[in-house]
This record gives C-alpha cells, structure tokens and sequence, in this order.
C-alpha cells in the first residue's frame, strides 16, 4: 500500500519551504542515496527545482540490459501559489503523484521487489507559482514555461511516457477519481490503450474513465490555441508515446484552490503507474499497437508538424 509515501510527501510539499533539496533528503532516509537528481532552474516569474529519479531495474538499460524504460512525469505548475494563496494547491496533484510513486518503488526496490525495466520519475517543485486567467477557472502558473519543462523532465532513454497532471478545471470529465487519455505518438492521436485500461480497472475498481484529448491539445504551448492543461505537452517534445494520467473531480475545481487535494484519488494513481511501471518492464503493457501505426502513417503520412508550433511567415515553427 502507497498511503504513507502519498501521506508523507504531501506533508513535505505542503509548506513554502518546500524545495528539491528537502525532497532528495527525504529519498536519502529512506536509502535512496543514488540516482537522485536536483537542478534549480531560473524564470522570467521566479525559480523552481527539477528533480529526477530513476529507478534502477534488473534487466534496465541503466544495468546494461535491454527492458524498455518507463517515463513518469508529475506535470505541474506549481505546488503553491503564494503570497496570493497560502497552502498546497490543487494543481501540485501530479507531482504529489509522482513523487509518492517514486518513493514506493525506492522502497520496493531497497526490499528486492525489483522491477524489470528502469523507470525514470521527474517533476518540479515550486511553492510559490503565479496563477493566469483561463476558463473555466483560473491556471496556475509557472516560473518556468513548458519547453523549459520538457527539456528536464522528458528524458531519451524514455520508451513511454505516463505524464501524470491534475485536470479538475474544465466541464469534460465530471468524475471525482482518475481518467487516462489516448495515446500519442508523433502528432497522432491512438486508440486507448486496451492494457492500460484494465489496469485503470484493476487499481481503481470501477469502470475506466478516459480523458477526451483533441488536436489543440497535443500542440505546443505558445501557438494561441486552447488547451484543456498541459497534461499531454510532454509529447510535442519525444517520438514515443505518451498517455496523460488525469486527476479528476465532479465539478470544475481551480489549479490554484488549495484544500482540493484527494489524497485517497492520489494513491489510486500511484498504484496505477507502479502496475504499469511493473508490466512495461516485463513488456506485458503496449501502449499502442506498432503495426498499425505503421499502417496509419502509411496511408496518410506524418503528423509531426503538429509537434510544432505551426506554420508562421511561411516557415514550420
């Protein structure tokens, strides 16, 4: 059970002291004194902490073995926004996600309940993010805008991506839990992952529930088009898939509300990416079916324009 890693980092980031550095410690006194990475990172609005964890697997490229490598990513704002709010706000979910899973499988492995492929974790922790107006509800903000991110949280060695962000701000998806969406690969938007969706089923309980994505969506920040979040952003920036995590509530809930944090629909997610983090290693979870991409781009050609921002001055972005 993952309760006490989500209880216990959520305890850690809920503070405005909270800090990449605090964080590593924590990792350390639980015996994860490798493979734990901090860089502050400075922006137009401030400054935050990237942090990235890998997870050393028994047959993982890091061991000098072939298993295929998951990415998580806690994709975020900020954990707070103050001075304008004081404590932790919704929009940190993601990192608090994937910070606890990070924990878990540290824990996991230092008990020799090794996985078989790496996983690498990577998010960034800020107290103290500006907000931006957006409907239906406000966005958090970020000292930092998304190339930045994707720059120290999407990493080569990834084969998948899970990109893990709270998507309670819209009038999409009303249900109080969690919601997976399609996976992307290179401009296009797949099917649902079939394998994924019985894990949804399998952590949850309850029927999957999935996240509609649209074109908008899996373009780059900065194009002035509308985006639901940055939940699927990390695929403008890597060629494998990439499957958004979404936590989820009945009613519109802004990123920058603090008190709007679930901790019980926190660790669902934990447990969900640890089961896919355990099968992806042990290639028992497909995120989409290779052949048929290959016929996709057969018939109709590539769609990685999509990965830029577009056509401006006569020129692809």
């Amino acid at each position: 059970m993952s309760f006490k890693h989500v209880i216990e980092m959520y305890e850690i980031l809920d503070t405005p002291k909270a800090s990449g550095a605090i964080v590593a410690k924590y990792f350390e006194e639980i015996g994860k004194t490798e493979d734990v990475v901090v860089k502050k990172v400075n922006g137009e609005q401030g400054s935050t902490d990237f942090i990235k964890i890998l997870i050393r697997g028994e047959n993982g490229k890091s061991n000098g073995g072939n298993a295929p490598t998951l990415g998580i990513i806690g994709r975020l704002g900020g954990l707070g926004a103050r001075p304008s709010q004081i404590g932790f706000v919704s929009d940190g979910d993601g990192a608090l996600a994937c910070l606890s899973t990070a924990a878990k499988l540290s824990l996991m492995q230092k008990e020799a309940d090794v996985l078989q492929g790496d996983v690498i974790l990577c998010t960034h922790i800020c107290p103290n993010a500006p907000t931006t107006p957006h409907e239906p509800v406000p966005f958090m903000g970020s000292p930092v805008g998304i190339a930045e991110m994707n720059k120290y949280e999407v990493s080569e060695e990834m084969d998948a991506i899970l990109s893990i962000d709270t998507t309670k701000g819209n009038l999409i998806v009303n249900h109080s839990g969690y919601a997976i969406t399609p996976t992307i690969v290179e401009g296009y938007i797949l099917k649902v992952s079939n394998d994924l969706l019985d894990l949804v089923q399998q952590t949850s309980g309850k029927l999957p529930v999935t996240l509609p994505i649209t074109t908008q969506d899996i373009t780059p920040y900065g194009n002035g088009l509308f985006h639901v979040n940055s939940i699927v952003q990390p695929c403008t920036s890597t060629n494998v898939p990439v499957v958004g995590v979404a936590i989820t509530t009945e009613v519109a809930v802004a990123g920058c509300a603090t008190g709007a944090t679930h901790l019980s629909d926190v660790e669902k997610v934990v447990r969900f990416t640890i089961e896919t983090a355990k099968l992806f290693g042990e290639r028992k979870c497909d995120f989409y079916d290779v052949d048929e991409f290959a016929r996709i781009k057969q018939l109709y050609g590539s769609m990685s324009h999509l990965q830029t921002l577009g056509v401006k001055d006569g020129q692809l972005g």
